[in-house]
């Protein structure tokens, strides 16, 4: 199991506490001097900082400023699938869905529709949202696991949006918790690299990779885009409070895509020549998954991941305004508020009208939230994402 933490403490209790972090390295958790670093985190100036001396690390600290979310927009295909829909293509029904997952349309890449598409849309209204031109995109991170090239789609997405400076644009494959893990590295590059505006995007198609004859794995997942922009800020108004971030891979064998690599049959004329063992190509499988165990793990991850992350921005359950989790299953939403003893009235929720959109579930979820009124400035957000992997991670954030 492997872990990261980010702890961004503030030198008061509450949302409204000023805020001085900065980008530090650690292993085991202690601090670490380069070329021994095992993670990194960043954290505050106010609790702990004092406890590091000039021998125990040479490493510098590269920034002191903070980091907020100012733009977001979504983007999601044209093609919706509802329940009804499906009965027709496998042995279910509108209400046994429902009542399983809470999920009654999606939304499916068809026609002219692209991945690629739905980043650059979503980016144009985060963009606009944040009154940040194009040009001023120092950092574009696309969280995704189904890119349209193997290689990675990121640099298509400032090339489309116009991005003179060739700023640096790359993917992260963390599927459904892939979006916090860029809020993670946005605000660590904003924070040690000085950059100033990062573009954060989570984008997948999973409808790519569905056995649309499985009635257990095709009625949960749909297509989408959601973005943000991070802008680098004063400490005093810094708006990304903290993260707690897993990772257990034994817990694979519950949720994969796995690639699998054709072998040439011995063909006439090879006389098992050098060719014949070289493979002929590679693909995926479908998405496989055991949907009781990523229920049991979800539920038994998440609140306590969100706790902690909550412990190191010094706040607590009621200093939330919103819980905004992967959009998943209706009962692991509700079944997290719960323990966390949040009320649905403080619960963003979309489940219903797009399925599990994957690493675009969380900033699709967001940007309906803000544009409909619902999330305001200097509201606090409790957001955590958990998928394949496994992988699991929380951030406490502010609004505005």
């Amino acid at each position: 199991m492997a872990c990261a933490s980010g702890l961004f403490n503030p030198t008061a209790s509450g949302a409204g506490g000023r805020f001085f972090p900065f980008v530090g390295v650690y292993g085991s958790g202690s601090w670490f001097s380069p070329g021994v670093s095992k993670g990194i985190f960043c954290a505050s100036t106010a609790h702990g900082a004092e406890k590091l001396h000039a021998s125990e690390s040479k490493s510098p600290r590269l920034g002191t400023g903070g980091c907020k979310l100012i733009g977001c927009g979504s983007a999601v295909p044209s093609l919706q699938i509802s329940n009804d829909d499906l009965s027709k293509i496998v042995d279910t029904n509108d209400e046994w869905i429902a009542v399983r997952t809470g999920i009654r349309n999606r939304r499916i890449l068809s026609g002219k529709d692209s991945l690629i598409g739905l980043a650059v849309d979503a980016s144009k209204k985060a963009l606009e949202m944040a009154a940040v031109n194009p040009n001023d995109v120092d950092l574009v991170l696309l969280c995704t696991s189904t890119p349209e090239d193997l290689f990675g789609s990121a640099p298509q997405i400032p090339r489309a949006l116009g991005c003179k400076n060739n700023p640096l644009a790359f993917d992260i494959t963390a599927a459904c918790s892939g979006f916090i893990l860029g809020l993670f590295s946005a605000s660590c590059y904003i924070r040690g690299g000085g950059l100033k505006n990062v573009l954060v995007i989570g984008a997948d198609a999973l409808s790519r990779h569905v056995d649309w004859t499985d009635r257990g794995t095709c009625i949960l997942f749909g297509d989408g885009a959601g973005a943000v922009l991070l802008q680098a800020c004063d400490s005093k108004d810094n708006g990304i409070f903290s993260f707690d971030l897993h990772s257990d891979g034994d817990g694979q064998r519950h949720l994969n895509a796995l690639s699998k690599v054709q072998e040439r049959v011995d063909e006439p004329g090879t006389n098992g020549s050098l060719l014949s063992a070289l493979p002929k190509g590679s693909s995926y499988s479908f998405i496989g998954m055991n949907g009781k165990e990523v229920f049991r793990f979800a539920l038994s991850v998440v609140p306590q991941s969100i706790e902690v992350a909550l412990g190191k921005a010094g706040l607590t359950n009621s200093n939330i305004d919103w819980l905004l989790l992967h959009q998943a299953n209706q009962r692991i939403i509700d079944g997290v508020a719960s323990r966390l003893e949040l009320p649905s009235q403080r619960v963003i929720s979309n489940l219903e009208n797009y399925g599990n959109t994957s690493a675009a579930s969380i900033p699709l979820a967001l940007d309906e939230a803000v544009r409909s009124g619902k999330v305001r400035e200097g509201h606090t957000i409790a957001a955590a994402g958990f998928g394949a992997g496994l992988t699991w991670g929380s951030a406490i954030l502010r609004w505005g």
